[in-house]
């Protein structure tokens, strides 16, 4: 059957949604990993405790939230509209605010236990040979943790390309603005569309087996170089 158009908007902006989250997170998420596998500081426990919480979290609970913080009457909201930003919600920025929340588990646990399992001895090596601090994370932690940073982007980018949730509470299902392909099959199905629906559930089933067969391969290729 030819790609509708509604689809195939929806198909862009689901991939243009989770490249921007991904490449965030990866950006947040990082010193974030590398600051809960090292420091002692008593916070680390409520912090992580924080960051995992979307795991266990009803996705409508999230997005209900963050909904309300997003709103004209949220702390958020109030913080973007003195900015001039306007109102987040049921906007592309407020769906990619809301995917970098969810996501953010997804991202910060495989670089955390890359980090925890590199260990010191490699940056202490380092400092011996008068790398610095910063030095010593871009040419040795970074590189022995590959297979983490690697997981934590297939992982964010999966997951945002599957969440429903939390982006219909905070985006609605605008077609063009914020109608993501959960929604789209989502809508499908209310009107009874199930071709439409099957057309775009295959194809979502598809990429979990990708995504699950790439995980398979980096986790094998990761042992391999382990010591």
């Amino acid at each position: 059957m030819p790609i509708e158009k509604e689809a195939l908007q929806a198909i862009w902006l689901t991939i243009k949604l989770a490249t921007s989250t991904t490449v965030l997170l990866l950006l947040l998420a990082t010193p974030l990993a590398w600051w809960l596998a090292w420091t002692r500081s008593r916070w680390r426990v409520p912090i992580s405790a924080l960051v995992t919480m979307p795991l266990v979290l009803p996705p409508s609970v999230l997005g209900f939230y963050l909904l309300v913080a997003l709103g004209p009457d949220g702390p958020i909201g109030r913080l973007t509209q003195a900015l001039g930003i306007g109102v987040l919600s049921f906007t592309f920025a407020g769906l990619l605010v809301g995917s970098i929340v969810y996501s953010l588990p997804f991202a910060v646990q495989p670089m955390q236990h890359a980090f925890e399992a590199m260990g010191r001895r490699p940056l202490e090596v380092a400092a011996t040979l008068g790398a610095s601090r910063m030095d010593a994370f871009f040419s040795v932690a970074l590189p022995q943790a590959r297979t983490g940073l690697l997981t934590a982007a297939i992982l964010s980018f999966a997951h945002t390309v599957g969440e429903f949730g939390v982006v219909l509470m905070i985006g609605g299902n605008i077609p063009g603005q914020t109608r993501v392909v959960s929604t789209q099959i989502y809508g499908h199905v209310e009107a009874m569309e199930y071709a439409s629906a099957h057309w775009l559930a295959g194809g979502m089933l598809l990429f979990s087996f990708v995504v699950l067969l790439a995980l398979a391969g980096l986790r094998r290729n990761g042992s391999r170089v382990l010591p």
